[in-house]
């Protein structure tokens, strides 16, 4: 009697468990998957990959067909990623490109717009739950019904969930579209656990997708900040304006020609993308150094420039003693008249040889000045000379050379002493201290020894470290190799025109076999060509004339 009237509870209870245990089991299932799709998110790093694991993810976690993920764009939503199953659709992502336009936020009058689901969703920072969208009263659905007559398609339940920052800005919606049962395979609504599970994953995905923002917000400020550096570098002086920016292009070139070489030394070495990107730091680095370097020595046209060129007092004092020739010869000649004495040819005479003795003196200096060719020995002899004339300011006699301008107009070749030159180079000890106190990441540790390289040489004869080819890593060399080309053919600097492409490669030919140069690297600047890239980008066309 007593087992009889338990038996239908016992029956009811068995029911209940077994509903149960399928959604525990379905819980179960829908955490794993939250867990598997919280680790694949944290390790992916493509914005494109990320956007479809999420859409693909939540997809999986409420078995719906379909998903769109939204990014706010100003005052628009703009589309990412839509998929559909059972229509095939696969846009945005990996998938074909997306060339729906942008739902605006706001109407022509200013307000709020809350007509669409997922501007709604937006304003209001809540989830929207439809069960069918066709019974929906207070939301147009008139384009999705339009769609799915077009495509024999049936809309019905939606999910919409905001996609919330750290900061509580919103930064896009992750909207789902029919849930599935599994069983039967109709379209239901999504309950109440699917949609906390997807609402779980929206955050994890709203954590990850604003954690990469951040990353690539931080790498363009310190890539902005790299590039106002070697800007700043260009513009103190109008005679290297534009360095800084060439010698990354053209070191690009060379590593990835390095890296497409499939023979010999370079067969090995590959560029990765994480290689690339810590290249293109280094070399747009390569100068900062020169940022304290005086004006005067960058900007040295002529060998008496200092803050100005002071080949202008020269000729001032030239032109003090040819008027002090005329003035002499004038005195001479009035003494003849006075003492009615008819005027002698010789005074005229002399006055005409030192003139144009002064004429030829005054032009061989500014010869000298100039720095285009080497000077002679002779030259030297001459300048010495030159600096036993005196002449007589406030009526004292002084040298029309000084010590100090004879020295300048001595330098054999160019237009730097060896102490302004010293100046120069240590450009470079004050890069790799910048470089150096400046605490790289990881994937960006090898910027200070790429950078700090490009005046070192094969033979260990350059500076400052004065390393050889094998301390020194490819890309090192490679920064080398695009320093001294871009040089050659520079058409900015004050001492010099820019080479032609033919005299640009002999002397490069020529450090290569001096072992200035990688010869290997040297090869493939060669082989690939990578001088006629460069100078199609950047030389003018007299410049070029070597296929």
């Amino acid at each position: 009697m007593t087992t009889q009237k338990n038996i239908p509870p016992f029956k009811k209870t068995a029911s209940i468990d077994n509903e149960l245990s399928a959604d525990l089991q379905k819980i179960i299932s829908q955490v794993e998957k939250l867990t598997d799709i919280g680790i694949a998110l944290s390790s992916e790093k493509d914005t494109a990959q990320l956007l479809e694991k999420i859409l693909l993810g939540a997809k999986s976690i409420t078995n719906s067909d379909g998903g769109t993920i939204y990014r706010v764009d100003g005052n628009a939503i703009r589309i990412e990623i839509i998929r559909s199953d059972s229509l095939g659709i696969f846009l945005g992502g990996g998938g074909n490109p997306i060339s729906i336009p942008n739902i605006p936020l706001y109407g022509e009058n200013g307000e709020p717009n809350l007509k669409n689901v997922v501007c709604y969703s937006y304003h209001n920072n809540k989830t929207i739950n439809i069960d069918d969208a066709y019974d929906a009263v207070n939301f147009d659905f008139a384009g999705t019904k339009a769609f799915d007559k077009k495509n024999n398609y049936r809309s019905k339940s939606f999910l919409s969930i905001p996609l919330t920052n750290h900061q509580g800005e919103i930064i896009g919606i992750l909207q789902l579209i029919n849930a599935i049962d599994p069983e039967t395979k109709e379209i239901i609504k999504f309950d109440s656990v699917s949609q906390r599970f997807a609402e779980a994953l929206a955050s994890q995905a709203a954590t990850v997708l604003t954690k990469q923002q951040l990353i690539t917000d931080l790498e363009n400020m310190f890539e902005s900040l790299v590039k106002l550096i070697a800007t700043a570098v260009d513009e103190k002086s109008p005679y290297t304006g534009g360095h800084c920016r060439r010698v990354p292009e053209l070191t690009l070139m060379l590593a990835e020609a390095a890296s497409d070489t499939t023979h010999g030394y370079l067969q090995d070495f590959k560029l990765s993308d994480a290689d690339h990107y810590e290249l293109t730091i280094a070399s747009w680095l390569h100068d900062c150094g020169k940022i304290i370097t005086p004006e005067y020595v960058i900007d040295k046209a002529t060998k008496l420039e200092a803050i100005f060129d002071r080949i202008h007092l020269v000729e001032a004092r030239f032109e003090v003693l040819k008027r002090d020739q005329e003035i002499a010869l004038l005195k001479q000649q009035i003494a003849e008249l006075q003492n009615k004495k008819a005027p002698s040819p010789e005074p005229e005479q002399t006055y005409q040889a030192n003139i144009a003795q002064l004429d030829d003196d005054l032009a061989f200096i500014r010869r000298c000045n100039t720095g285009g060719e080497a000077m002679l020995d002779e030259d030297i002899v001459r300048l010495k000379s030159l600096q036993k004339l005196t002449w007589s300011p406030n009526n004292d006699s002084v040298p029309l050379l000084s010590d100090e301008e004879v020295y300048n107009l001595s330098i054999f070749r160019g237009t730097l002493t060896s102490e302004e030159r010293k100046i120069i180079n240590n450009h470079i000890n004050v890069t790799i201290a910048m470089l150096e106190a400046i605490k790289f990441p990881k994937h960006l540790q090898n910027v200070v020894e790429y950078a700090g390289g490009h005046h070192e040489r094969m033979d260990g004869k350059g500076y400052p470290k004065g390393l050889n080819r094998e301390q020194m890593s490819i890309p090192a060399r490679v920064m080398a190799i695009a320093d001294v080309f871009e040089a050659l053919t520079a058409k900015d600097r004050p001492y010099k025109s820019g080479k032609k492409l033919s005299d640009a490669l002999f002397i490069l030919k020529k450090m290569k076999e001096e072992k200035h140069i990688d010869p290997d690297l040297y090869d493939a600047f060669i082989e690939h060509k990578i001088y006629k890239k460069y100078a199609e980008k950047f030389l003018d066309a007299y410049q070029i004339d070597v296929d």
